[in-house]
């Protein structure tokens, strides 16, 4: 599996772990929901600055979403 569709996968299984909505976790991390949205289905690359805020906002460390 590609990288960027494991990222994808994780972001998204931690986001439902912690029962979150993309748009409360978009909030969270100072992203829109469609971007988070195109994160989730592996339809974008996203930044080390956008996996920084995604970590922070899940309170998870960067490698955690990157396993």
């Amino acid at each position: 599996m590609a990288a960027i569709k494991k990222l994808a996968v994780r972001l998204k299984a931690l986001r439902e772990r912690r029962g979150l909505s993309q748009e409360k976790l978009a909030a969270r991390a100072g992203l829109s929901r469609p971007h988070l949205a195109r994160l989730e289905n592996a339809r974008q690359d996203p930044t080390l600055g956008t996996i920084e805020k995604i970590a922070k906002a899940l309170r998870v460390p960067i490698a955690e979403l990157l396993k």
